[in-house]
């Protein structure tokens, strides 16, 4: 029979060659395919294994490990718009209650951009809610100084000292916002970097007063959701809040708070956004202001 079957195979060549090339084929692409596939399934297997064994006490990281100060410190976070607590900051503002912090908020628009801001400001204060900031601690500051319009440069003296005022009648211990990227490059978020990096270049805090920014990452890394952990921990930041299941539906309430906003891109955002399950940040340090400020004046 085996005979036969060479036979067959010699007296119809043309029958032969296009299996023979469609194998070829498939063993070049496939097992490709299948790596590429196995390999994203390996990583979120591992990232879930190292979730599930990393127990509280690690992931609730002591005050003395991560630099922060201590429990019932009055800590300040400063946004750009109504729905930047929930999309960038969630993990940290859900961290800092883990460490008994007591949460304020102070942001310096309504983000009236297409005349939502009385909607805006609701919606800001149902999301506050839901992260434990209650009503009373948030301050939404709504005039023509600073417009929520990514075409307008906010003044850097002029959010600095309404910023610094804010921190001295409230005592602020800590204050949390965006660094110079800005997250999602918007110039009101950059804004407000440009104002705590004057502050503090200049030595105006007050004494005891630290600041903390969130720090933006490219494009790929933003959306990989938990996938992003890895490089996180690669070169790990001052202080890392990674959120728990619950804690992550948490932050999609809060965000969901924002009806006005809910486009289905942001939707999207919400599902694969690691600002909405990871924040890394770093505090703000001499160094880094004064070779900021000589980098700017070689330019």
């Amino acid at each position: 029979m085996r005979n036969a079957v060479s036979a067959g195979a010699v007296f119809s060549p043309e029958r032969e060659q296009a299996p023979a090339f469609a194998t070829t084929q498939a063993q070049c692409h496939l097992p490709g395919m299948g790596e590429v596939v196995l390999l994203w399934v390996t990583a979120a297997v591992l990232i879930w294994a190292f979730l599930r064994v990393w127990d509280s006490s690690e992931r609730k990281r002591t005050q003395e490990q991560a630099g922060l100060p201590g429990a019932g410190s009055r800590t300040l976070l400063v946004i750009a718009h109504p729905d930047d607590e929930a999309m960038f900051f969630a993990p940290t503002v859900l961290g800092l209650g883990r460490l008994k912090h007591r949460m304020s908020l102070l942001c310096f628009s309504a983000g009236n951009y297409y005349n939502q801001g009385e909607i805006r400001k609701k919606e800001l204060l149902q999301s506050c809610d839901v992260l434990g900031i209650p009503p009373s601690c948030v301050m939404i500051i709504d005039n023509r100084d600073f417009p929520d319009d990514p075409g307008v440069q906010w003044d850097t003296e002029h959010v600095a000292s309404v910023l610094l005022q804010h921190i001295e009648v409230n005592r602020i211990n800590l204050v949390v916002t965006f660094d110079a990227g800005g997250v999602s490059g918007h110039s009101n978020h950059i804004a407000l970097h440009a104002a705590v990096r004057a502050l503090h270049s200049e030595g105006r805090f007050p004494k005891g007063c630290s600041v903390l920014t969130l720090q933006s990452v490219n494009v790929l890394r933003k959306y990989l959701s938990l996938l992003d952990l890895p490089w996180s921990l690669l070169r790990p930041p001052d202080v890392l809040f990674v959120l728990t299941s619950e804690e992550v539906a948490r932050a999609k309430k809060a965000m969901f708070c924002h009806h006005s906003q809910l486009l289905w891109f942001r939707r999207l955002y919400i599902l694969f956004s690691r600002y909405m399950r990871i924040n890394s940040l770093h505090f703000l340090s001499s160094l880094e202001e004064f070779s900021d400020l000589r980098s700017k004046r070689e330019k």
